[in-house]
């Protein structure tokens, strides 16, 4: 019965209203790669170069889900000694507009197929606000204590600047980040500096990144959109 209302529907529909309409799900996808996967200042591909791609779908309401993965350098070797050699990060989140803020709130699971006990929640936070050709980003991320943090969680907060007039060639920014708990005991630093330039669906980044717990370096990219 259901299936013949439905039809009865869409047979007395105007094809036209269909047309203008927006689908009900969108999605996007990227490919990219990396000179070094660099994460919150550090190295995860042992500062080699890394293959990354993703795909996101968004509902109007601002409801969103995505699937992302990243080759990184052997991670959560078991008793066998072998561990993961890519991570794959599924969230689940909400986006959209609020009194002139742009804010995103999700929960991030991060998992290491192969690795052992290292897979863990993280609930990410942002609030970006834009003006004229600049935008300002504040956010954070809170992961509760669990399994593979041992006896306490960990957090981050981080700030962003972003000039991107549309008459420049590049896009620059500069970020820094502070770490503290099971990741980072005793409290990490981190900061870049980055330029980047859209060629159509292809963006090329070139970024600076460097922590107080490990050597800075340049890391190179290319993203394609889709």
């Amino acid at each position: 019965m259901h299936r013949f209302f439905s039809g009865l529907i869409l047979a007395t529909t105007p094809l036209a209203a269909f047309a203008s309409e927006p689908p009900a799900v969108s999605f996007e996808h990227e490919l990219g790669l990396v000179s070094d996967y660099r994460y919150r200042g550090l190295s995860l591909s042992d500062e080699g170069p890394a293959l990354q791609g993703g795909v996101t779908a968004s509902l109007a309401s601002g409801l969103y889900g995505s699937v992302w993965a990243s080759t990184i350098d052997e991670y959560g070797a078991g008793a066998d000694g072998k561990g993961a050699t890519v991570e794959v990060d599924y969230a689940l989140g909400w986006a959209s507009a609020i009194a002139g803020l742009d804010v995103d709130v999700a929960v991030t699971r991060y998992t290491y197929p192969g690795g052992e006990d290292v897979a863990y929640f993280e609930f990410p936070v942002t609030v970006a606000k834009r003006w004229n050709t600049w935008t300002a980003t504040v956010g954070g991320a809170y992961a509760p204590r669990q399994k593979a943090l041992g006896t306490e969680g960990d957090g981050y907060g981080f700030g962003r600047l972003e000039w991107s007039p549309s008459s420049a060639p590049v896009i620059l920014a500069v970020q820094a980040g502070y770490e503290t708990g099971a990741f980072a005991p005793g409290g990490k630093w981190d900061w870049s500096a980055s330029a980047s330039r859209q060629f159509g669906p292809i963006t090329a980044e070139l970024a600076f990144v460097d922590s107080d717990r490990a050597g800075g370096g340049l890391v190179a990219g290319l993203k394609a959109a889709f």
